[in-house]
């Protein structure tokens, strides 16, 4: 399936375009600005992390058996700064690419568990104090995340096992 497949389905399956998702990485200030930089974004990863590994969805909660609270905290921690205008903290643990399909190719997510993903996410979003009352990095940051969460659904269909990375067989998740 060529990217521009992967890139319908997800927007079929998110209700968000590629190019409607991009928009929270061209904002200015940057959202890395925006959420109080390193320590905003801790904060938005402790907040999720917290909601994820107290879900009352059980089903849920086994996607992340792999990692320990803390380890899911600072992995996604290092991709949002990364991500979102700050230093390549993501690509000094994990490498030169994110590859988030190939990292999460062999988890059980599905739409079920993006949509469950973006739900916490959202919630998490309105909990954070610096994003509470800043409703444009909001609405990009949902629309980033509705986007992104089913494209790594849409990719994982295709992957092949030489495409598989971090947190796969290839790699149990959990010693980086």
């Amino acid at each position: 399936m060529s990217k521009l497949e992967l890139q319908s389905e997800a927007q079929l399956n998110s209700g968000v375009s590629y190019e409607e998702s991009i928009q929270a990485l061209k904002l200015e200030p940057s959202i890395y600005e925006r959420i109080g930089k390193e320590d905003g974004f801790m904060k938005l990863s402790e907040i999720f992390y917290e909601k994820v590994f107290n879900d009352t969805e059980p089903w849920f909660v086994n996607i992340f058996s792999s990692s320990t609270k803390q380890e899911a905290i600072d992995n996604q921690y290092r991709f949002f700064v990364q991500t979102f205008g700050g230093p390549d903290l993501y690509k000094e643990k994990k490498g030169k690419f994110t590859r988030l399909a190939g990292r999460h190719a062999n988890y059980p997510i599905g739409s079920k568990g993006a949509n469950r993903w973006i739900a916490l996410m959202i919630s998490s979003m309105e909990e954070h104090t610096a994003l509470e009352n800043d409703e444009t990095a909001r609405f990009h940051l949902e629309k980033y995340f509705r986007y992104t969460a089913h494209y790594i659904v849409a990719a994982m269909q295709y992957m092949r096992s030489d495409q598989l990375s971090g947190g796969t067989q290839v790699d149990s998740g959990r010693y980086w």
